[in-house]
């Protein structure tokens, strides 16, 4: 079972259908005891970091989380589900993150309108599961105003160009995460979510 971790943010419902359209079986919820059975781990969301930071720790999802990634369980992130796994963030003031990622949060620069809106190329830095089936520079689709800024490049599983060039998904052991959305990127998203459901890191 995917647990698709449910914390107040927006965007859950169309990331458990996605899930569910590739025939897996998944289950919105906000108990850390479900987080601490299910098989694969997904944090999705749309919404403020700071506002979503502080639901996970009320909820004791940030202990249950952080459980799951170190017992090697396959995790999921994306969108905010992929800011929140960083140190801090900038958006709204400073606030902290899960710390799993060393790095940070920032604003896109206003050389393009934000907020990216819409399908961008994605570029792989490096090889992996989740990218299978699906060829090097595809379109997925963005919608965001932040980029996170890893400390350590080896993490960076892909970048893509919006003004500048920033990291778009990165990849560490047992997680991978994306700030693009592979729920509304139409049949190559639909493939990365099967490809998340096959993998065994």
């Amino acid at each position: 079972m995917i647990a698709v971790i449910d914390y107040g943010m927006g965007n859950l419902r169309s990331v458990h259908k996605a899930i569910e359209r590739v025939g897996l079986e998944a289950r919105l919820t906000s108990d850390p005891a479900v987080v601490a059975r299910a098989d694969r781990i997904v944090l999705p969301g749309v919404g403020a970091f700071g506002d979503a930071a502080a639901h996970l720790r009320e909820a004791g999802l940030d202990v249950a989380l952080g459980r799951a990634l170190a017992a090697g369980r396959p995790f999921l992130g994306i969108c905010l589900g992929l800011q929140l796994l960083f140190t801090e963030s900038e958006e709204g003031g400073a606030h902290q993150g899960l710390d799993v990622i060393p790095g940070r949060v920032t604003r896109l620069p206003p050389l393009e309108k934000v907020p990216h809106m819409g399908w961008n190329q994605v570029e792989y830095r490096q090889e992996h599961p989740l990218f299978a089936g699906i060829p090097d520079r595809s379109y997925f689709y963005f919608v965001h105003s932040y980029y996170v800024v890893p400390d350590d490049a080896a993490v960076q599983a892909a970048v893509t160009e919006y003004g500048i060039r920033f990291t778009c998904a990165v990849a560490r052991d047992n997680l991978f995460a994306t700030q693009f959305h592979p729920e509304k990127s139409s049949t190559l998203g639909l493939r990365m979510l099967d490809n998340f459901g096959r993998w065994k890191p």
